[in-house]
């Protein structure tokens, strides 16, 4: 029986990400390691992500606070605000609002700029030359990214809390330490541990499926804008299905403690 046409390419192009993602850990291992590329890329992947990452996170802990806050004065539990956007917060909406965000900056932004090598014989020009391409340009980049996100998550954490706190003094005074005194009193080690985890999931699956499409780049400079697109959405997907697996982990490893 023959499979169905985008059947079969959904599987080959499946294949040809996973052969892509082994050669990534067979090219990491082996020396000469790009040490100061790795540096940059950290910097660029990183540091220039926080602005838009920070200011994201600062608006949606301000927004849940306020859109909660009517709910709870309701019910009269308005004194859990706190503890309710801190746990929502730390193992679910912060790690995968965050990951979407760097997905869609930096998912588009890898995928374009080794598409528009490819398409340019860049990558060609270097493997002549003698440098290794896929070590120089695909290792660096995943590398940074696997390890910069779980930063960046953490940062945006606290950035969304310290929003929910300015939230919560629009309606009544809260003193900033009795707020996440509040926080803490709630928060467990088995919340915080795994959302952390899997970030680096999500930030290793964003860096090799962007590589993964500039590197295989063709037809020219359409091509480099089908790349940084299928990077976002192809990324923002494989970051749903790994949350969705993560939290079925989490939920039995509870079951049996």
């Amino acid at each position: 029986m023959r499979l169905p046409e985008n059947t079969r390419l959904f599987l080959q192009e499946t294949g040809d990400m996973s052969r892509f993602a082994a050669r990534f850990f067979r090219e990491g291992l082996k020396p000469r390691y790009e040490v100061r590329e790795f540096v940059r890329q950290c910097f660029v992947i990183g540091y220039k992500s926080l602005p838009l990452a920070g200011l994201t996170a600062f608006i949606m802990g301000l927004v849940l606070t306020m859109q909660l806050h009517p709910s709870m004065v309701y019910y009269g539990v308005e004194s859990l605000i706190p503890a309710m956007v801190g746990i929502s917060i730390v193992r679910e909406i912060g790690p995968v609002l965050t990951s979407l965000i760097f997905a869609g900056k930096i998912g588009s932004s890898i995928g374009a700029e080794l598409g528009s090598m490819k398409v340019t014989e860049q990558i060609d020009a270097m493997e002549v030359s003698g440098t290794n391409p896929f070590k120089y340009l695909v290792v660096t980049r995943t590398l940074a990214a696997t390890l910069m996100l779980p930063i960046l998550v953490i940062i945006s954490d606290a950035i969304s809390l310290y929003g929910s706190y300015l939230g919560i003094n629009i309606y009544e005074k809260n003193t900033f330490y009795f707020f996440f005194n509040q926080i803490f009193d709630y928060l467990i080690f088995a919340d915080v541990i795994p959302a952390v985890l899997k970030t680096f999931f999500f930030g290793f699956a964003i860096g090799i499926i962007g590589c993964y499409k500039g590197y295989n780049t063709s037809k020219g400079t359409e091509g480099v804008g089908r790349a940084a697109n299928s990077a976002v959405v192809v990324s923002s997907l494989v970051v749903f299905l790994l949350d969705l697996i993560a939290v079925q982990i989490t939920d039995l490893m509870n079951l049996y403690d």
